[in-house]
């Protein structure tokens, strides 16, 4: 059984939802999942380990949370080279953040990503409970092979 790791930044909880969300669709799937908080990961090391990488912020004035950015370039330090990843955010008006952790994933750390970030409203995931589930399906999909 495979495992992925779910690394979120939150400032209104949105985030996390989602996370967890995500992780339930892994294990639907068949395959383990852990869910945490950006500020438990204290070190490079704390991401190996995982056959899939999944990370999350919010959008905040056009930019993704600070402890997100500082998690990317911790994670320059990991041989993440294909493994899985995913990304995800919640946002208000736009929704940068996780394109831009995406496109890290995919091209500095030659992730072997599926096919797009997932971005939900903030203000009401209504049926953002099922397509997060579903990125997670998604995950364990790849996971799978």
């Amino acid at each position: 059984m495979a495992k992925a790791l779910i690394v979120y930044a939150t400032r209104t909880g949105a985030t996390e939802k989602i996370a967890n969300l995500i992780a339930e669709g892994v294990r639907f799937s068949g395959h383990d999942a852990d869910a945490v908080k950006v500020t438990s990961i204290k070190k490079a090391e704390d991401l190996a380990g995982y056959d899939a990488v999944v990370l999350g912020s919010p959008t905040y004035h056009g930019e993704m949370v600070q402890g997100m950015k500082t998690l990317l370039f911790m994670a320059e330090q990991v041989p993440l080279e294909g493994k899985v990843g995913g990304a995800f955010g919640a946002f208000g008006w736009s929704g940068e953040a996780p394109e831009r952790i995406f496109d890290t994933m995919q091209n500095i750390y030659k992730m072997d990503m599926v096919k797009a970030p997932l971005l939900l409203k903030s203000a009401d995931l209504g049926g953002g409970v099922t397509m997060a589930q579903d990125y997670g399906r998604e995950i364990g999909k790849k996971l799978s092979g």
